[in-house]
């Protein structure tokens, strides 16, 4: 099966098993990421390594022409920054971080962790003009742990990818034929920077589970002498080597990075 691929580094083990999968890739189509918080360097390299073309600027529609009229079979897509043009007749799988129809939106893994949930999961469904609305192709739940954050929450789904891969170009054409309309489901808005800031007047648990959601991204800490940003930031009973560290009631918060904002 002929097959492209669009995508960061977010869900990076998707690209190897479209390949492992027996699939040809012809193209991989990714974006500008920071590097910092934000990674699309495996994507680059393993298009780099077997010179597979690839693409930074965003999709367009000729682009999905052009696929189509190559042969492309199948276009899978695994975290990207911009919304698809949509190709008729052409099958267009989105990998989303959630247990569809509940929890569409652009960074529903930490909106889990802000919520409290215990459950998550993954879907693979088409992709149409309404953002994670296609129909549902594959589906699967996973745990979420108390003090799950948003890294070992992505790991998690990570680690579902290979054998979903797998299932969806072994079964393509059954899969789509029988794929299941989502109905009414839950728009989950993308969190801002009022959810990824910790205020003095928090308690340690509410503390921690920003904390958490937000983890390996940048952080706002509110304090007397003016705002920090911090990453990979954690609630820890003391000081550690080699973290920044910052009072918080009877815990401390220790970053890896630090940077003072204001004062």
């Amino acid at each position: 099966m002929k097959a492209a691929y669009v995508g960061i580094d977010l869900f990076y083990p998707a690209l190897p098993a479209l390949a492992r999968a027996g699939c040809e890739i012809m193209k991989i189509f990714t974006c500008q990421t920071d590097n910092v918080t934000e990674f699309n360097l495996r994507v680059c390299a393993y298009a780099r390594d077997r010179a597979i073309p690839l693409q930074t600027d965003r999709v367009r529609p000729e682009d999905l022409a052009a696929l189509r009229q190559a042969g492309c079979e199948l276009l899978l897509c695994a975290g990207y920054y911009y919304r698809l043009p949509v190709e008729d007749g052409f099958p267009m799988v989105n990998i989303h971080p959630a247990w569809l129809p509940i929890g569409r939106g652009a960074w529903p893994m930490a909106v889990t962790i802000l919520r409290g949930l215990n459950r998550s999961g993954v879907t693979f469904h088409k992709i149409t003009s309404e953002l994670d609305q296609g129909d549902i192709l594959l589906r699967r739940s996973l745990d979420v742990a108390p003090d799950e954050t948003l890294l070992s929450l992505t790991e998690k789904q990570c680690a579902l990818l290979p054998s979903m891969v797998e299932q969806l170009c072994a079964r393509l054409d059954r899969l789509w034929a029988e794929a299941i309309p989502q109905g009414p489901g839950e728009y989950w808005p993308c969190p801002t920077q009022k959810d990824w800031t910790v205020t003095p007047d928090m308690t340690v648990e509410e503390a921690d589970r920003v904390l958490r959601a937000f983890y390996g991204y940048e952080v706002i800490l509110r304090r007397p002498e003016g705002d920090w940003e911090l990453i990979e930031a954690v609630l820890a009973e003391g000081p550690r080597p080699e973290y920044y560290a910052f009072p918080f009631r009877e815990k401390t918060i220790c970053a890896r990075r630090a940077r003072r904002l204001s004062t």
